[in-house]
């Protein structure tokens, strides 16, 4: 029979090992914002928590381990706050919807800088992201993609069965695509791509002061840009 006294201890040892694990995490995204990903170091990280250097990598083997931890939280945060908008403004328009998940995406990173700059900046020397991140990283474009598909199925979202001019592999890639959102046709798909890496790029020159002396009022930029690219998503024209 199972001996059923070893379990509370084992809940007890399961937390402590939870609670160390956020701290090791918590002590890592501080030293991202000071000292940047690709200066990570466990050892650092176990000298700030008062741990022996050799007891941390019973948690993280490897600063690959603990990047690709730091990531998948960074992914899975902005994937929450991507399908909070969702969930928000169902039943809403397509410019609705899309000015939510675009606003959920620049807020997520105006709050936490360092995690963006982190998933959507520089890569990080010697580090290869393995599949673990695929999932978590996939969740805020599947939101776009829903998004799509409902604009499509509604009318709302002008669809062509136009043929893009491009090559095999390109079609291949919208083909692979277009099965996580059933009936949006390429044209529509290579909107989304559009206005999906603009949000990003417009987050970014914020966020990394490429429009200082260019721009004072980001607020105003963003919602102009973003009802623009919401125009083209839904028509294909900008104006």
């Amino acid at each position: 029979m199972p001996d059923h006294r070893s379990s509370p201890a084992a809940g007890v040892r399961a937390r402590a090992r939870a609670e160390l694990t956020a701290q090791i995490k918590d002590v890592a995204r501080a030293h991202l914002a000071e000292h940047g990903a690709a200066a990570l170091s466990l050892r650092a990280v176990a000298r700030e928590i008062g741990m022996v250097s050799s007891a941390i990598y019973r948690y993280f083997p490897s600063r690959d381990d603990l990047l690709t931890a730091l990531i998948v939280d960074a992914y899975d945060a902005l994937g929450e706050r991507a399908e909070a908008s969702e969930a928000a403004t169902a039943g809403q328009g397509t410019d609705a919807r899309w000015a939510a998940l675009a606003a959920a995406v620049r807020g997520w990173a105006r709050d936490r800088p360092h995690e963006y700059a982190l998933v959507f900046g520089s890569p990080v020397p010697g580090y290869a992201a393995p599949s673990d991140t695929v999932d978590p990283a996939a969740r805020a474009p599947l939101v776009l993609l829903r998004l799509l598909a409902d604009g499509v199925a509604s009318g709302e979202v002008v669809a062509s069965d136009d043929r893009i001019e491009t090559t095999r592999a390109l079609r291949q890639d919208l083909a692979r695509l277009r099965s996580l959102a059933p009936g949006v046709p390429d044209p529509v798909l290579v909107r989304g791509l559009y206005v999906w890496t603009q949000l990003f790029g417009l987050v970014s020159f914020e966020l990394f002061g490429h429009l200082h002396g260019v721009i004072d009022d980001h607020d105003a930029h963003f919602a102009l840009q973003v009802r623009r690219a919401g125009t083209l998503l839904r028509t294909g024209r900008l104006t």
